[in-house]
């Protein structure tokens, strides 16, 4: 079966440079980019296959936490489908997150949020797509933290999403926020991108069907790879 090939819709996704968003002032390209043509290794491998994944990869609340110990924060599940242009499931894709503890801080050295690291919170976790393109992660619900843009600039909750194609080159990055956050509006980052649908693309939203009473709240978010509705990529402003 042939389908129609649907576009981008480049209107919808930010441009390398944008003023108010000062890291992009240093980050971006200033001339013309140069496309290099994939190797065969990069095309080809390395890839994961299922036996990569071990069987709490996704559940951050216990993949780094002492036996019988878990993460502080509101228990949350983020799950959804990758699909493509056409609403088609993606399955046996590699889906990877990271993200900042209930306090609003990195497991790394560089993070110096005076949060407190959580000691049962490691950030990251991942998944393989099922048959019907399906990802599921447990975790706690990020918080909010400060950076350096200017004085008072804070980032909303976010997840980092990170999917991957038949090959490390092949992959995808991109980050969800969490309906009713009153500081994504004005996030420079979230406001590098011109297009409100295309912002409103990127927030997860509460998914009572999925959430398990007593224990953790449900958010849906599914990850379009190209097309006219295609997910903003932050790896790949240029085209997907």
């Amino acid at each position: 079966m042939t389908r129609r090939y649907n576009p981008r819709n480049h209107d919808a996704h930010p441009p390398h440079f944008t003023q108010g968003y000062k890291s992009s002032i240093t980050r971006s390209p200033q001339h013309k980019l140069i496309r290099l043509e994939g190797a065969v290794g990069e095309v080809t491998g390395p890839v994961f296959g299922h036996n990569d994944i071990e069987a709490n990869d996704n559940n951050l609340l216990v993949n780094y936490a002492t036996a019988g110990e878990g993460p502080i924060g509101e228990r949350i599940i983020l799950h959804g489908h990758i699909l493509d242009e056409s609403a088609r499931p993606v399955p046996n894709t590699l889906v990877e997150i990271w993200q900042a503890n209930a306090g609003g801080r990195y497991r790394h050295k560089n993070d110096s949020y005076l949060a407190p690291i959580d000691p049962n919170f490691g950030g990251c976790g991942r998944t393989v797509t099922d048959e019907n393109g399906r990802y599921s992660f447990h975790t706690v619900k990020p918080g909010a933290y400060p950076w350096q843009n200017h004085e008072n600039s804070w980032r909303p909750a976010h997840i980092h999403v990170s999917v991957f194609g038949s090959a490390f080159c092949q992959r995808l990055i991109t980050q969800c926020y969490f309906e009713g956050d009153p500081l994504i509006p004005i996030c420079p980052i979230v406001q590098t991108i011109p297009d409100p649908a295309a912002i409103d693309r990127l927030i997860a939203r509460l998914d009572l069907d999925a959430t398990i009473p007593f224990d953790s709240v449900a958010y849906r978010f599914d990850v379009v790879l190209r097309g006219q509705i295609s997910t903003p990529f932050e790896n790949r402003a240029e085209g997907n």
